[in-house]
Order: C-alpha cells, then sequence, then structure tokens
C-alpha cells in the first residue's frame, strides 16, 4: 500500500493494442512473455516469485518485470447500493500481449522451461517461452 497516489479513484480502463515498451529479454537470457492481456494480482507475482526461486535454487537470477501499479477496488458483499466506490481490496499488474514478464539468467534452456512451465500454471494469462536475441 503506497504512502500517497496521484489520483483518488483509479477507473478501470481497456487493454488495447500490444506492448510496445517491455517487450523484449533485456536482464537475462530466457523470458516469460504474455500473449494476451489482463491484470495480474501483486499475490500472483510473488506466488510466480516463490515458485521460481524454489525451483532455480539459487543457481541462476529471476528477474520480475512486471509491477502492480493499478489499484482494484470492490464493495463488500450484501452492501447496498450507492455509498460510493469501494475500498482498495488489491493491487494489480496490467499486462498488455507481448508485455515480458519474468526472466531468468544463469541457468539452461531445459532449466528454464520446466520453470517457466511451473509459472505458467500461476499466471491467469496465456504465456509463452523467448530467448534473448
Amino acid at each position: 500500500m503506497p504512502k500517497r497516489v496521484k489520483h483518488r479513484k483509479s477507473q478501470r480502463g481497456r487493454i488495447r493494442g500490444s506492448a510496445s515498451r517491455g517487450n523484449t529479454v533485456v536482464f537475462g537470457d530466457f523470458g516469460l512473455q504474455s500473449m494476451e492481456g489482463g491484470w495480474i494480482s501483486a499475490a500472483t507475482i510473488e506466488a510466480g516469485r516463490i515458485a521460481a526461486q524454489q525451483y532455480i535454487r539459487g543457481e541462476g537470477k529471476l528477474y520480475i518485470r512486471i509491477f502492480p501499479h493499478k489499484s482494484i477496488t470492490s464493495i463488500p458483499l450484501e452492501t447496498r447500493m450507492g455509498k460510493g466506490k469501494g475500498e482498495p481490496d488489491y493491487w494489480a499488474a496490467v499486462v498488455r500481449p507481448g508485455s515480458m514478464l519474468y526472466e531468468l539468467s544463469g541457468v539452461s534452456e531445459a532449466a528454464a522451461k520446466v520453470c517457466f512451465a511451473r509459472l505458467a500454471h500461476k499466471m491467469p494469462v496465456r504465456v509463452r517461452m523467448v530467448k534473448r536475441n
């Protein structure tokens, strides 16, 4: 939870087009790229980090390329209509098609493939593994 935010109420917005920035492997040798747009919650990003760290066991280095900037609000259950917008429920990263989610360096291609397969199970969007050019 940040101390201050620029705007009090964030709107939903629409995810249109593909990622023009952050769509190439920059830090590692292999990357996990999204194939569709959506929101990835901070808890999901952390779950992916834990799954990857447990698999690579300190051999390689994991880079997380997304950050949860967007607050997602919700009104409590069984609340009547009106009374304004709900409180922030969780924070999410807005992901466009082509965005790089995670990167790995210092591991073999076979190990990266298995690691990213474990990560893909946790992601709410379709993903694919890409190599550095």
